[in-house]
């Protein structure tokens, strides 16, 4: 095969034609400021407001609770920082996951340097929350709790709903945030059912473009902006919004979901047979991540005593992308943050893989890895003992 095969679509996704289409109008004709009051500052108005009714539709909830960000990094950021500050004189105690994103986490150790307090939530050997640890956690003093909808390196799903009532069972005026930038395209989201407050997406998880994300903000819900000028977004992100970015996420989104059980089930396929195929044509690999309760189109799984990097490298000479699922410098390589919380030893974590697929990818592709990785595992295998 000469062409390349993309399976890191976790990671990022390629734009769908539909969306880039979309999008082109705002960069071109269309391209002028929504805050102005003139006919082309209108069309990008209207376009705008459009895009965030398309989206409120998707996660049944009211437009104007759709704030537009730069990335679902920002969107985190907005929720935590902007609750801890909005209610630091009611309390200063956060709860959440050792499993979550980095954007989730850093900010937490962000907040703890400033003099916050916060919980970190033990996950079992498959990466899901620990209920009983979460409802020991949540005292009168805390003020947010942030757990992800699903994981991004092995794919659990959550048990959120069980675990916001949980949680407000304790302590009624707790604020929930969720990470939903790995589900948002392949899982129905509704917010009123999962009684969250606040939840982050990004575009390019399914199919639209980077650098452009959204924080469905619960009506009442006390948020200080991180960004001041303009009071664009209704005073909760300043800053001349990207209209054509954001129409692009709307018609992804759109997309992801009209055709959401037909892509589901053909990820799902590949997927298992990702998993089926390598565990059974090497001895050393283990998958990780729930059995069952787990995202489409993630399989992630270790080797023992190989990095995982080095994998990569291999696949990559035969234009295969895929991801180690651990945090790498120049000097070291760091086990997933993810892997150690779910108690994976050492010498497999080091070794972890992550294939996610796409719904563009064919079955004859994953029967071509199937084919070249055992091959690469054994090379490896054999450098480690000489």
């Amino acid at each position: 095969m000469s062409n390349m095969i993309f399976l890191d679509h976790a990671a990022t996704t390629p734009v769908d034609p539909a969306v880039l289409d979309a999008m082109l109008p705002y960069l071109t004709e269309q391209w002028g400021n929504p805050s102005g009051i003139y006919s082309i500052a209108r069309q990008a108005k209207q376009a705008l407001e459009e895009a965030r009714e398309d989206i409120a539709d998707v996660f049944l909830c009211s437009p104007n609770e759709i704030v537009f960000t730069g990335s679902g990094s920002e969107g985190a950021n907005l929720a935590l920082k902007g609750v801890a500050y909005a209610r630091q004189d009611e309390g200063r105690h956060i709860i959440t996951s050792q499993i979550e994103h980095h954007a989730v986490l850093h900010t937490c150790h962000r907040l703890e340097r400033e003099g916050f307090e916060v919980t970190y939530l033990p996950v079992d050997s498959y990466g899901v929350v620990d209920l009983d640890a979460l409802r020991e956690a949540v005292r009168p003093d805390t003020i947010l709790l942030s757990l992800m909808i699903a994981n991004n390196e092995v794919g659990t799903v959550q048990p959120l709903q069980e675990a916001v009532a949980v949680a407000r069972e304790r302590n009624e005026d707790i604020v929930v945030h969720t990470d939903a930038v790995q589900a948002a395209g392949c899982m129905e989201i509704d917010v009123e059912e999962l009684d969250i407050d606040l939840m982050s997406i990004a575009a390019h998880k399914f199919y639209g473009p980077k650098g452009v994300g959204a924080l469905f903000t619960r009506r009442g819900t006390p948020l200080i902006p991180l960004v001041q000028g303009g009071g664009q977004e209704r005073n909760r992100r300043s800053g001349t919004e990207n209209v054509p970015y954001a129409v692009g996420m709307a018609k992804a989104l759109m997309l992801s979901q009209e055709h959401r059980e037909e892509r589901n089930a053909h990820c799902r396929a590949l997927r298992d047979r990702l998993l089926g195929g390598i565990c059974e044509s090497i001895e050393i690999a283990e998958p990780t991540g729930h059995p069952t309760q787990r995202l489409p189109h993630i399989a992630s799984l270790t080797f023992a005593n190989i990095e995982g990097e080095s994998v990569l490298l291999n696949l990559d000479m035969q234009e295969i992308c895929a991801s180690a699922g651990s945090a790498c410098s120049a000097t070291s390589l760091e086990p997933s943050h993810v892997l150690q919380a779910m108690g994976i030893p050492v010498h497999r974590a080091r070794g972890a893989l992550r294939l996610s697929v796409g719904h563009r990818n064919t079955p004859a592709e994953i029967e071509y890895v199937l084919e070249l990785l055992p091959g690469i595992v054994s090379q490896l295998r054999a450098m480690a003992v000489v």
